[in-house]
């Protein structure tokens, strides 16, 4: 895994040999980014990394002028992964690394961002749940969109906050954006 684009192209995104993570293939991150690029602008915007795994998806924004990202995984292993690309890349300032499941995170974090990932295991019980309580609550800026990747066979579209989805084999993103408030 490396950064694609941006300031930091090219720099390897550390990593660890388990089955426990799933990272965002290169191909649906490239077609991601490609697609966020003409939505918004990533100067200094702040961008929240859920189920961050080894933060790909958060260095990647970093790296085309987001100006912060905390990065959220309860797997120890992955958190000290991201801490040292942080370092490796130079952008540990402009990274917060929390290490808590990803539900309770979501009842206790006052911030605000413009830009969420959230590509919780395949496995998840409850995707519908998971995407109100971000959306529902000041987590997710009023002009900011929240990229959830999942399954296929899901489909948010009858979602209050759904835009659209790409699909990329069986893995789909779904994109949303907070009702007006």
């Amino acid at each position: 895994m490396q950064v694609q684009a941006g300031r930091y192209r090219g720099r390897k995104i550390r990593n660890l040999p388990t089955l426990d993570v799933r990272p965002c293939s290169s191909r649906v991150k490239k077609s991601l980014f490609d697609t966020l690029e003409a939505r918004i602008d990533f100067d200094g915007i702040d961008v929240l990394d859920l189920f961050a795994g080894f933060g790909n998806l958060g260095f990647e924004a970093l790296s085309r002028g987001a100006g912060s990202a905390c990065f959220v995984d309860q797997n120890r292993q992955a958190l000290e992964a991201m801490r040292a690309t942080a370092a490796d890349i130079g952008v540990t300032s402009m990274s917060k690394f929390v290490g808590a499941d990803v539900t309770a995170f979501l009842k206790r974090e006052p911030g605000t961002y413009e830009l969420v990932f959230c590509d919780p295991p395949y496995r998840w019980d409850d995707y519908e749940s998971l995407v109100r309580a971000i959306l529902d609550g000041n987590l997710l800026a009023q002009e900011g969109l929240l990229l959830v990747e999942h399954h296929s066979s899901h489909d948010f579209s009858s979602l209050q906050g759904y835009l659209f989805h790409k699909d990329y084999g069986t893995t789909r993103v779904s994109f949303f954006t907070p009702e007006p408030r």
